[in-house]
């Protein structure tokens, strides 16, 4: 694993629930089936010093960052409910690509 991809958002609260169980029992699932992706780990803000700070982070071990361009990222990041009822709703989305330092 050389790279992480960071991915970091907000979901208004009323929505947050099924966020999260899409999330979790869809989309990861779904993502970490795709060729070089090692691993994600999903988490929740508890704490900071910055009142813009997205609430929820996922971290993604991949391999390359071509792999979220790769046409395997498409069809399994949009399969299930992520698309057309949560993707909707999210805000404030950032993504980044860290490489690991020697």
């Amino acid at each position: 694993m050389s790279y992480i991809y960071v991915v970091q958002m907000n979901i208004p609260a009323e929505h947050e629930a099924e966020f999260n169980r899409v999330y979790d029992t869809e989309h990861v699932p779904m993502l970490s089936q795709v060729p070089g992706v090692q691993k994600v780990s999903r988490y929740r803000l508890e704490k900071t010093n910055d009142p813009k700070m997205q609430k929820y982070l996922a971290i993604y071990e991949i391999d390359s960052p071509e792999i979220v361009d790769s046409p395997a990222w498409k069809e399994k990041g949009e399969w299930g409910d992520w698309v057309p009822k949560i993707r909707p709703h999210t805000t404030e989305r950032h993504h980044s690509f860290f490489k690991k330092i020697p």
